[in-house]
């Protein structure tokens, strides 16, 4: 990881990759620089909360592409504390006047929809019950996503074949909702073990009706949940975001390599917007490790845009899309902590150091809005 600058000379003497305009659908992007969906847990009461207005606000530049923090999309949806949900009405409405701070600055704002699946406890469901999934098996990894000792998971529920339909419409629910919300589209979370990659993956999906087994079957649920979507609010305004390579939340595949390549060939029957995927050297949450692994064969197979995410400096991050290797990259530490990234790169600045342990309090106001501009920071 590293803040080291790029090279000497002005902006017009060198146009960086990441600093070129691009169109993504109907979309004009002035940049391809992206914020990633950061789970940041300041949504008292899973409602977002009016210090978001000011957080993604201060992160928007004119034609940038924002992506929200992961949001519920029902209330058996969500498996951590103080993270927001768009299935009821008050959240709707908690969204609109964060939704509208990023539009009055120009930025273009995507709602990442998601449930949790296995990933809860008894706590986060209603009436106390088991969460649902696709198996009986419970997570059985040693730490969390906020880098602490896991908590002894429950066993999820199994969901019955005909409760599949529903997980899918409250997902296509959600995106209406975020549409209501004032949001330009919607992400679909497919990522980091959470349902959807429950349902993907072949060391955590042990069904034998016709969401398992095969790669088909298991790919199944996600493609319905991105046909829902994408009918309920036009595929141009769908994401889908995939990590086969990763294994978040105890959730890996055996052959993540034709995994993610099925996927991307396959998301193309949905004429959907963009897909995103985390890069494979990011195994785990928390660092980068060297890999022989690679997205490039999902890039060739994938026709719209191609998002990438894991790791990502201002070096790799310019030479990726030089190189025809991703269309966007989307910067989670880097920008969390610098809410002016775009113009950091723009004039190869020194960067903010991100604090690991203000990343998941519940604090409104430290380790996240009060990271200081390149000009505060200068004085």
């Amino acid at each position: 990881m590293g803040e080291t600058n790029q090279k000497s000379g002005s902006p017009q003497q060198q146009q960086q990759p990441l600093l070129t305009p691009y169109k993504m659908g109907n979309f004009s992007l002035s940049h391809r620089v992206v914020l990633a969906p950061l789970t940041r847990m300041r949504s008292y009461g899973h409602i977002a909360q009016p210090q978001a207005v000011l957080y993604y606000s201060q992160r928007t530049s004119p034609g940038g592409l924002l992506i929200s923090e992961a949001t519920g999309v029902s209330d058996t949806s969500i498996g951590y504390p103080n993270v927001p949900g768009i299935w009821t009405k008050e959240q709707i409405e908690g969204w609109k006047p964060i939704v509208n701070a990023v539009h009055e600055k120009g930025g273009i704002f995507f709602c990442q929809i998601w449930h949790s699946g296995r990933v809860s406890d008894y706590c986060f469901q209603p009436n106390g019950q088991a969460p649902i999934s696709c198996t009986d098996k419970p997570v059985g990894g040693e730490f969390q996503i906020d880098g602490t000792k896991a908590p002894a998971y429950p066993a999820p529920r199994r969901l019955a074949t005909e409760e599949i339909k529903q997980v899918v419409n409250d997902f296509a629910v959600a995106a209406r909702n975020a549409m209501e919300a004032g949001f330009d589209g919607v992400e679909i979370h497919g990522a980091n073990g959470y349902i959807i990659d429950q349902f993907l993956k072949d060391q955590v999906n042990d069904r034998t009706d016709h969401y398992g087994g095969t790669m088909e079957n298991r790919c199944r649920f996600a493609f319905e949940v991105v046909e829902a979507v994408a009918k309920e609010i036009g595929a141009d305004r769908v994401g889908l975001r995939l990590s086969p390579f990763a294994d978040y939340n105890d959730c890996p595949d055996s052959n993540p390599e034709a995994l993610g390549l099925y996927m991307a060939q396959e998301l193309n029957k949905y004429g959907i917007l963009y897909c995103h995927v985390i890069e494979p050297r990011m195994i785990t949450q928390f660092e980068a490790h060297d890999t022989h692994n690679s997205v490039l064969p999902m890039r060739k197979a994938f026709k719209g845009t191609f998002m990438v995410a894991g790791g990502y400096t201002q070096r790799d991050g310019n030479e990726v899309v030089g190189n025809g290797g991703a269309d966007l990259v989307a910067f989670g530490r880097w920008f969390l902590a610098n809410p002016d990234l775009p113009r950091r790169f723009e004039l190869n600045a020194k960067l903010n150091k991100y604090d690991r342990s203000t990343f998941y309090t519940h604090d409104p106001v430290v380790g996240y809005t009060d990271y200081p501009f390149l000009e505060a920071a200068d004085k």
